[in-house]
């Protein structure tokens, strides 16, 4: 398979309960753009002129959401980022160690949400 240098394609895996808030699939392959709107915006194509970063994780939680989840937001998106609870691993490492939403896509790269949340 060719490799696109304008898409970076992320293997994306759920866990915890929250395969249920995206069509109770635990595992997603997912391409996004290598350059992305500033403000996350996630329309495809990026409009001509509009400002640009490379794809970082914070772009990729608003892609998710607005792509793939199919209910009930809140519990998987707060200010902009993962809820409280939600555990992050970028090829098995915390996101808090590979600078959480900062951190910059690349291809086949493994993104793991697991949520530490659960009813009684």
């Amino acid at each position: 398979m060719a490799s696109n240098p304008s898409a970076v394609t992320l293997k994306i895996e759920f866990g915890g309960g929250l395969e249920l808030l995206f069509s109770n699939q635990r595992s997603h392959k997912v391409s996004l753009p290598a350059t992305v709107p500033n403000d996350n915006t996630t329309a495809i194509p990026v409009p001509e002129n509009e400002p640009t970063k490379p794809a970082d994780v914070t772009y990729l939680i608003h892609y998710l959401r607005d792509h793939l989840l199919k209910e009930r937001a809140e519990l998987f998106v707060e200010n902009g980022t993962v809820r409280p609870g939600i555990l992050v691993l970028i090829n098995d490492t915390d996101w808090e160690l590979e600078g959480e939403g900062d951190y910059v896509v690349k291809d086949c790269d493994e993104i793991v949400f697991i949520s530490t949340l659960h009813g009684g």
